[in-house]
């Protein structure tokens, strides 16, 4: 197994090397010089999703959610939480359904929110349903470690 980690940058998208002993620092984009992680959830449009969703060996934890929904709206403080909680073993992100019909069509999101947990492009599972901050943070612990 290798000992650095592909970590894909969420201001630029360029795909980084990070040294696994060294992912729990974070870590700076060697393009943008950004940091790696910000402890909050990164929006994702079709654009940029295959990148992010594909390339990186940190799972991705996606948020299905539109504007109008209010179980979604009620759960977003909570997944910004999490996001604090679960970098940088774990990137997570945002996406808007209405904007991205065909990511929410890819996925089978029939109702929201909608929590789908990736790795290398491959669905791990999913979560449907608003959840505390505390709830996602073990359900999506517990998924990363299986």
């Amino acid at each position: 197994m290798s000992n650095s980690l592909h970590i894909v940058c969420p201001h630029c998208d360029t795909i980084n090397r990070v040294p696994a002993a060294k992912l729990s620092a974070g870590g700076k984009c060697g393009q943008c010089h950004r940091p790696l992680f910000g402890a909050e959830p990164l929006r994702l449009n079709g654009e940029r999703f295959a990148r992010h969703a594909e390339k990186s060996d940190v799972p991705l934890l996606i948020d299905f959610w539109a504007e109008w929904c209010g179980p979604c709206r009620a759960m977003a403080p909570a997944f910004e939480r999490a996001a604090q909680r679960l970098e940088p073993g774990m990137r997570l992100a945002k996406v808007n359904i209405d904007e991205e019909h065909a990511l929410a069509q890819r996925f089978g999101v029939s109702s929201i929110p909608t929590m789908v947990l990736v790795l290398h492009g491959q669905e791990i599972d999913r979560a449907v349903g608003a959840r505390s901050e505390a709830d996602l943070v073990n359900w999506a612990g517990q998924r990363r470690a299986a």
